[in-house]
């Protein structure tokens, strides 16, 4: 039985800081409703928007671009769904989105939908073998539609299961070329590695707060100020342009704070997970039949690898018997027993598919943590190897 657990799944959900939970619970011993006009209410608005500025501030744009939501699976769905549902009510019956099959299933998912539900037509791009967009494909596709019927293209700024950082700057410029909207999704990248807002010029962009070290349950949509326009999928108040509901005062005050301490930090922290994640990969792929993926220049913090003969499933639950938290990619497809969806789309075939394990580095990530691991690697790959 292990001793201690070493906590590598930052991917999924980093913990809390100190300074988050504080802003946290400070905030949420306040009473009022930020929509009221009484002195409790204005209190707790004051709370709000002194969060969104502060997360404003940090990005480099205004605070009336920052939208709060419940979390990144929100802001991506508002923008996907409600830009389809505007061009509809601009006569456009089906309008065209734009991804590859490598995406975050909160976009995977929601483009689905929109497709079986006769709102939309998704045109799939390929990727290359590290899931990056193939720019060629995105060229021919950008040509196969009339501007005016493409709803937009979404793309992750880095892949949350294998690390891989898309060309961004070029693919938001090909898009501009032709008056195509981009969508980004920054929440694997965001904190870890600068994010060019004023230069890319994407319309909208998807934060969250769970991964920096805030709290499950709010995230962000970025909206640049000439977004291509969305309808809101919620109403109700109007409490801000796109989303109603009360804003959770508590939430946004340890959202700003985990933002500052984040991108206060980022390049000294980028650079020491660069360094643990690269030797936790060099230990790994000392072991027969271990592949590492994802391209370079990756996320800092994400270590991904293939096992060849084993199922992901069977060298996770070992490792987690020897007290090392991991997963076999994204968390909101956990206990699903299926291959990748990215590795497929990268070319590799279901039972290479069906073998990875995701190693995400955080703050409390020691090199003492990378050394237990590589030094146990080997057993819990033979004896999974046994096991199949």
């Amino acid at each position: 039985m292990a001793q201690t657990s070493i906590y590598l799944d930052h991917a999924a959900t980093t913990p809390m800081t100190e300074a988050a939970l504080q802003a946290y619970t400070d905030a949420a011993r306040l009473v009022g409703n930020p929509s009221s006009i009484h002195q409790s209410g204005q209190e707790t608005r004051a709370v709000v928007e002194g969060a969104r500025a502060d997360i404003a501030a940090a990005l480099g744009v205004d605070p009336m671009q920052v939208e709060f939501t419940s979390g990144g699976t929100e802001a991506s769905n508002m923008y996907l769904k409600g830009r389809a549902f505007y061009l509809q009510s601009q006569g456009i019956s089906k309008p065209v989105w734009l991804a590859t099959r490598a995406e975050h299933h909160a976009t995977l998912d929601a483009l689905q939908w929109l497709a079986d539900s006769g709102h939309a037509r998704v045109h799939w791009l390929e990727v290359d073998e590290h899931a990056r967009m193939r720019l060629d494909d995105l060229q021919s596709a950008l040509a196969s539609y009339p501007a005016e019927e493409i709803a937009g293209l979404t793309t992750l700024i880095g892949n949350n299961e294998v690390g891989s950082i898309q060309p961004v700057g070029e693919i938001v410029a090909m898009c501009k070329d032709r008056g195509v909207a981009v969508h980004l999704d920054a929440i694997q990248a965001f904190g870890h590695i600068p994010l060019e807002l004023g230069q890319w010029n994407a319309d909208v962009v998807t934060l969250s707060a769970h991964k920096i070290g805030g709290p499950v349950g709010i995230g962000a949509l970025v909206v640049s100020r000439d977004a291509a326009p969305f309808s809101p999928l919620s109403h109700g108040g109007a409490q801000q342009e796109h989303r109603s509901g009360t804003l959770d005062a508590a939430g946004a005050a340890a959202f700003a704070r985990a933002t500052t301490e984040a991108l206060a930090d980022l390049e000294q922290e980028s650079k020491r997970l660069s360094q643990l994640s690269e030797s936790l990969r060099q230990g790994l792929e000392a072991v027969d039949g271990v592949v590492a993926r994802g391209s370079d220049p990756r996320l800092p913090h994400i270590c991904h690898v293939t096992i060849d003969g084993v199922e992901g499933d069977v060298v996770l639950f070992l490792l987690d018997a020897e007290g090392i938290r991991v997963s076999t990619g994204s968390a909101c497809q956990a206990g699903v027993a299926e291959p990748s969806h990215v590795l497929l789309a990268m070319g590799l075939d279901e039972e290479i598919a069906g073998s990875p394990i995701r190693f995400s580095l955080g703050p409390t990530t020691t090199e003492a943590d990378v050394e237990q691991v590589v030094n146990l690697f080997p057993d819990v790959v033979s004896r999974a190897r046994l096991a199949g």
